[in-house]
């Protein structure tokens, strides 16, 4: 059974499913307390899913997590749970936000080609342009840019970061049907993944996917320098 989780975003995301395409799975999307992060519900919503899978730990064969972009600490802690896992023998795939979106937009029948925004914080957004693949690198761009980015292409954001994204653009976000209840629908595209992504390679170890600096390295840049050309002399001896 492979564990599916996302914890890059306002919600966690956990899927467990069985494997080959008829194979069963189970779900639950948790709305992030204010003021608490993921790591307090992770756990023990893995465990409520397990035992309403009638199953346990051992059960696990694989799983597949997140690995960004999103909010530091909350990519993190999807990192570091997929990694505690991978110490006990399990094989381990990550997967980008932007990966999600699209697998689950692509569920609900939306078009070949377009923009996903997400939310970058700091008036700015993150952004990448999908066909059948990604068709560039991810971007952070501020939010008064998108519009020249974007132009009159299609795009889509979470509803969390929607209308803030729609006030610099001139078209609507996309509407695809099946699309209203965004929690549920995540979750069939994490399920999707969880089948997908263990017919790859395993990764090990997996790496976080940032596109922003941490608060230390905005609000003190010196000692960030300091780190970065220590870390150099490190490396180079």
């Amino acid at each position: 059974m492979i564990l599916g989780l996302d914890t890059t975003g306002d919600r966690l995301h956990l899927v467990l499913a069985e494997p080959g395409d008829a194979g069963r799975t189970w779900g639950r999307c948790v709305e992030a307390v204010p003021g608490r992060s993921h790591s307090v519900t992770l756990l023990p919503t893995l465990d409520a899913l397990l035992g309403e899978a009638g199953r346990g730990p051992s059960d696990l064969t694989g799983v597949v997590a997140c690995v960004g972009p999103g909010g530091f600490t909350a990519l993190r802690i999807g990192v570091a749970t997929a990694e505690g896992l991978a110490l006990t023998g399990l094989p381990t795939w990550g997967f980008s936000a932007f990966e999600l979106r699209v697998r689950t937009l692509r569920l609900r029948g939306c078009p070949e080609r377009l923009w996903l925004l997400l939310d970058g914080q700091r008036s700015e957004a993150f952004a990448q342009r999908w066909g059948c693949q990604a068709e560039g690198p991810a971007l952070k761009v501020a939010l008064a840019g998108l519009g020249a980015l974007v132009g009159a292409d299609p795009w889509w954001a979470p509803a969390a970061f929607r209308a803030r994204a729609e006030a610099h653009l001139g078209a609507p976000c996309l509407a695809p049907a099946g699309m209203e209840d965004e929690g549920a629908a995540t979750l069939d595209g994490l399920a999707a993944l969880c089948r997908e992504l263990p017919r790859r390679p395993p990764e090990a170890p997996l790496a976080p996917f940032y596109l922003r600096e941490t608060d230390a390295e905005v609000n003190f840049p010196q000692a960030s320098l300091h780190l970065s050309e220590a870390h150099r002399r490190g490396q180079a001896r």
